[in-house]
């Protein structure tokens, strides 16, 4: 069996212990990571700027491979800043403005 915490303890300013959950400390970095890349935050851009695109449309536009604008696509989509759209044989990425407003939030009470 594993022996690993996945808390770690914390003393708040008033003295009480609290425990951080790292488990949820690693999901939310890896979120921030997401954003905090030059290319996904151009591809978010392009996307945003044309409502919705295909990964063909995304890759030739950026003049990427189209292994490299899916890698991406995929982790956009992992961490819910692009929504999906199947239609036939196409899948359309949109930007998901809701998770980006909660990310922005998110980040002005951290840095508070």
């Amino acid at each position: 069996m594993n022996n690993v915490s996945t808390t770690l303890p914390a003393i708040t300013e008033n003295g009480t212990f609290l425990n951080l959950n790292l488990i949820s400390a690693k999901k939310a970095a890896m979120i921030l990571r997401a954003v905090n890349h030059n290319l996904r935050q151009q591809i978010l851009k392009l996307i945003d700027e044309n409502g919705k695109m295909t990964v063909t449309e995304i890759y030739i536009q950026l003049r990427l491979e189209q292994s490299v604008a899916s890698q991406h696509l995929a982790i956009l989509r992992k961490a819910g800043f692009v929504n999906t759209d199947r239609d036939g044989k196409f899948i359309y990425y949109s930007v998901n403005h809701k998770r980006l407003e909660e990310l922005n939030h998110f980040i002005i009470d951290l840095l508070k």
